[in-house]
């Protein structure tokens, strides 16, 4: 008989039990985020919270501590629709599950900000962050595209500073929707058109502050990677200041508002205007100071010019050029010489050598060539033809329309030869070709031949 000893069990207490229990949750559950409706609210004197977290199929106990319940504005109630941060856990005196709540939001906007979290965490990881990926801002702007609603506040403001800051600046508005299920798609529509028009030098795209809900189209991926693919320089203008969304982490620069974002494209007229009279100034000084230069430089040469007059240089000029002249007449005639010489020398060579016999003899050859060739092309066609003579009366003793002139015919049922008795049958209807027309008949008995 086998006897097990309590070492071969390895028997645990029950408080050892439960913190490796405990111990495993932590472990490998971890930190987890859960959606549900709040039931059986306590908050206890100590300042901690005690409720159950339960949806259609389940329920598990929660514990929120005085220091996570801090920082919540709102003390929960029955039947609030919760989004919370919990870690798993036991609680090892009673063995009872639970989970420790972190963090808790209300109404669904907490899952909106777990989308956002995560969305947000991906594209970063995946590098639409990135400072290095992100386009300059002209400086000389004469264009300025605007992806916003036709009738919202923002395109009001940024019109209105433009118009204040520089008039010349034309304006191009791509109207879309800024709110609502069809606004992500309009604003990716909108910046494909903007790129493909060529029309602008930057883009503004944005709207005024509101609700995570509000603004959640700045939000979506198909946005942040049209701001992240577009050639054309974008600056993300969303909200208020305290509003941040993913468009304004994609866009090439961030606004906190859309005046800022029209102060931001666009250069102050007036600065514009004293920079030009600065340079004004700058370029009146600088030409002054050249023609002054210019002036001392004058007199410094006249007074040279009359220390040194050029009526001595000027003679020494003149016999030097009397003395090239002469020598370039001379050379110009003893090299004219020799030129002579040697053609008169390349002359008698060229008697002496003449070609008129060779090409006397080139002529008579090419002559008995041409009639060598036009003999042998005339033998030539003579034997073709005697041969396609032959072969077309080979061709002809073969051919069906001779058999069909020495009595014979053929006959076709829907233009297939019928050779056999068993390719036909009554009813058919057969084409007969003879050897100067067509018969068409009609099958009506068969009879094979014995």
């Amino acid at each position: 008989m086998y006897t097990s000893t309590s070492t071969q069990r390895n028997i645990l207490s029950v408080a050892k039990l439960n913190k490796m229990v405990g111990s495993l949750l932590k472990t490998h559950v971890g930190q987890v985020w859960i959606s549900a409706e709040i039931s059986n609210f306590v908050a206890a004197a100590s300042g901690h919270w005690y409720f159950t977290l339960k949806d259609r199929d389940a329920q598990v106990k929660a514990a929120m501590f005085k220091g996570a319940n801090g920082r919540i504005a709102q003390r929960p109630k029955e039947g609030d629709s919760v989004l919370v941060r919990a870690n798993v856990g036991l609680y090892e005196p009673r063995g009872d599950y639970q989970i420790i709540v972190e963090h808790l939001e209300f109404d669904g906007a907490g899952l909106l900000k777990q989308q956002y979290e995560q969305l947000k965490n991906a594209l970063q990881a995946e590098g639409l962050f990135a400072t290095q990926t992100k386009q300059a801002i002209p400086q000389d702007i004469k264009t300025v595209g605007i992806i916003t609603s036709a009738t919202g506040a923002a395109l009001h403001d940024i019109t209105t500073v433009l118009k204040r800051r520089n008039p010349m600046i034309n304006v191009i508005v791509y109207p879309t929707q800024v709110q609502g299920a069809a606004a992500a798609a309009q604003i990716v529509n909108a910046i494909f058109i903007a790129n493909r028009r060529r029309e602008v030098d930057v883009l503004i795209v944005g709207r005024g502050g509101g609700s995570l809900e509000d603004l959640w189209c700045f939000n979506e991926e198909t946005v942040a990677r049209a701001i992240f693919g577009s050639h054309l320089p974008i600056v993300s203008a969303v909200g208020h200041e305290v509003d941040v969304t993913i468009a304004d982490f994609v866009a090439d620069l961030r606004a906190a508002t859309p005046s800022q974002a029209a102060e931001l494209v666009s250069s102050d007229l007036g600065d514009v205007i004293y920079t030009i009279e600065q340079w004004r100034q700058r370029l009146t000084q600088a030409i002054s100071t050249k023609l002054n230069e210019c002036d001392y430089q004058q007199q410094l040469l006249g007074s040279r010019l009359q220390q040194n007059h050029p009526q001595q240089r000027l003679q020494q000029q003149a016999q030097a050029i009397d003395h090239f002249t002469m020598q370039l007449q001379h050379n110009m005639q003893r090299r004219l010489q020799v030129a002579q010489q040697r053609q008169q020398h390349l002359e008698n060579r060229l008697q002496h050598l003449s070609p008129i016999h060779l090409v006397s003899q080139s002529q008579q050859h090419t002559h008995t060539l041409t009639e060598r060739l036009r003999q042998a092309m005339a033998n030539r066609l003579t034997h073709q033809q005697q041969r396609f003579a032959k072969v077309t009366g080979i061709l002809h003793s073969v051919s069906p329309l001779a058999t069909l002139s020495r009595g014979y015919s053929i006959s076709f049922v829907d233009n297939h030869v019928v050779n056999t008795t068993s390719t036909i049958k009554e009813g058919d209807t057969l084409t007969t070709r003879l050897t100067d027309g067509e018969v068409t008949s009609k099958v009506e008995r068969i009879s094979a031949v014995k």
